[in-house]
């Protein structure tokens, strides 16, 4: 399943063509799909990484895990990339990404001395739920911040789970006002390959960065298909 909120950012914000990939884990062939695909979206999800992946404690009771998409999306990150790919990460998809590469994770930030709360209240409709909740800062010479035009944003925060150690050959590219970081790019990648904890998705049309993002990404999708 993949909200329809996805499915109208690729195929309106970045002009592509959205194919929904089942998670059959071992039983999908990689390099068969990698083959036609000019892109990967990693979306969000109710359901967290299961720790055993990066080595955290066990989950509180009622958490939401998925094995098969974690079966399906940690193998097939890196070979993404590897194959030239271009990326964009989304929340659940930003934390598979940064497990993909080695780092951990907080698994209830909001517990985490230092640290905001970046939790949504879920008792308020969904457009106060997406609303604008914090800045980021960008990082210099970063590729969010090329988008941006501008050194900050103000984005949503409905996560629970964030960074702890950031993975290997990650480089930063947006930190919130506690220090979590919000994005990240895969430093020695030579195409888009960028991931962020906040939900550019959420109505992209009637955000300038938003629709930059998925339009960079678009386009990032037709050079690969060109170089092919």
């Amino acid at each position: 399943m993949v909200g329809e909120k996805y499915i109208e950012a690729v195929a309106h914000g970045a002009g592509a063509m959205p194919v929904l990939i089942p998670v059959l884990g071992p039983e999908l062939d990689l390099s068969s799909l990698l083959k036609v695909c000019d892109g990967l979206l990693l979306t969000g999800s109710a359901s967290n990484v299961e720790p055993h992946h990066y080595g955290g404690p066990a989950s509180l009771p009622g958490t939401l895990h998925d094995p098969d998409r974690d079966a399906t999306t940690l193998p097939l990150i890196p070979r993404a990339i590897a194959a030239g790919l271009p990326v964009l990460a989304i929340c659940r998809g930003f934390q598979e990404m940064n497990v993909a590469y080695g780092g951990t994770l907080w698994q209830n930030i909001h517990e985490v001395p230092g640290h905001l709360d970046h939790r949504d209240d879920e008792s308020l409709d969904l457009d106060a739920q997406y609303g604008p909740a914090h800045e980021v800062n960008l990082e210099s010479g970063g590729l969010l911040r090329e988008i941006a035009g501008s050194d900050r944003l103000m984005v949503n925060s409905l996560h629970w789970q964030g960074v702890q150690n950031l993975g290997s050959n990650l480089t930063v590219e947006a930190r919130a006002p506690d220090g979590v970081i919000e994005a990240f790019r895969v430093a020695d990648a030579t195409h888009f390959a960028v991931a962020l904890q906040w939900h550019p998705e959420w109505q992209f049309s009637k955000n300038p960065f938003s629709s930059a993002l998925f339009a960079a990404f678009g386009d990032a999708c037709r050079r690969t298909l060109a170089a092919r």
